[in-house]
């Protein structure tokens, strides 16, 4: 059950969002589309991009805070995709990874989603679609994160047979 809002206060939720890209371009285009929109879910969120070039800066940043979403290039030098995901896995709450690319065919869009990527997104970016994307992971975030609270008000008690 969810509580009322109390009236008189405004709470926020920062959400972080991790960009790896070796790409400048794709860095000053995703922070404009970040500057000048309206929140991506709700007006109760505040959206933080961080930025890193190389895997190894994305893997520093996700093991210094608790990001909910990361965004990829498809093409990381040296490297790709795949091994942000596989570090992306070992994380004990994993958040969810979108891959970026110029070439955003059927063959990567099927790769990344049978891999566990969350989603693809073509570039150059469209501010709409990013911010559907990303809508829609904090979105699935929110809700697993929902799912596997216990309240309060109830125990859970374990027993082993000996």
């Amino acid at each position: 059950m969810r509580k009322p809002p109390v009236s008189g206060i405004i709470s926020t939720t920062k959400v972080a969002v991790l960009f790896v890209s070796p790409i400048a371009d794709d860095h000053v285009s995703l922070s404009a589309i970040f500057e000048r929109s309206e929140p991506i879910v709700c007006s109760d969120s505040q959206w933080t991009l961080h930025s890193c070039a190389t895997i190894e800066s994305a893997i520093a940043a996700l093991g210094q805070a608790r990001i909910p979403i990361v965004v990829t290039e498809r093409d990381l030098t040296p490297g790709s995709w795949t091994a942000i995901l596989e570090n992306v896995l070992l994380l004990p709450d994993p958040p969810f990874l979108i891959v970026t690319s110029r070439l955003a065919d059927e063959y990567l869009w099927a790769e990344a989603l049978n891999l566990g990527a969350y989603d693809v997104l073509a570039k150059p970016f469209d501010a709409s679609e990013v911010m559907r994307v990303l809508g829609s992971a904090w979105r699935h975030w929110t809700d697993r994160h929902e799912q596997i609270q216990v309240p309060d008000s109830q125990t859970i008690v374990a027993t082993a047979a000996a």
